[in-house]
């Protein structure tokens, strides 16, 4: 697949992941206090039960595109203390891996029925201040790659 094309999927499938992560921190959270706890869990069930239909394959097209945009900067990725576009892709990897790693924390603790409130609030806090992280280094990569 072309660089663009890939970009284009990573893209949009980053915007799809961090919109729900911005919509839930932002947007529930503020309402938190508003709803009665019993309503506040059913949404909280109603909203995870809809991510787990719809985010893996969000993050499969998220993760393979990145992949192969890696894959396109594999030689900066080599030796990535020598150039800043390879130290700040790898640090962007890294928060990258660590939001997949939540993924999978949230999915486990929700299958197995273990999923609590509290887990859910601070799982969404962690990830949406990684997904922020990552947002900064894209940029920053976009402006010293340009």
């Amino acid at each position: 697949m072309t660089y663009p094309v890939l970009l284009l999927l990573h893209l949009f499938a980053a915007l799809f992941f961090i919109g729900t992560v911005f919509f839930e921190v932002l947007m529930l959270e503020g309402i938190r206090r508003h709803i009665p706890r019993d309503t506040m869990r059913t949404l909280e069930i109603a909203i995870g039960n809809r991510a787990r239909r719809i985010m893996p394959w969000v993050l499969l097209v998220l993760y393979s595109a990145g992949l192969g945009l890696a894959w396109h900067h594999r030689q900066a990725l080599a030796q990535p203390l020598d150039n800043p576009l390879g130290l700040l892709l790898s640090i962007k990897i890294l928060l990258a891996l660590s939001v997949f790693a939540h993924f999978l924390t949230a999915m486990t603790l929700r299958s197995t029925g273990r999923m609590k409130s509290i887990h859910f609030k601070r799982i969404h806090l962690s990830v949406f201040c990684h997904m922020v992280g990552i947002v900064v280094l894209a940029k920053t990569m976009f402006y010293l790659h340009c």
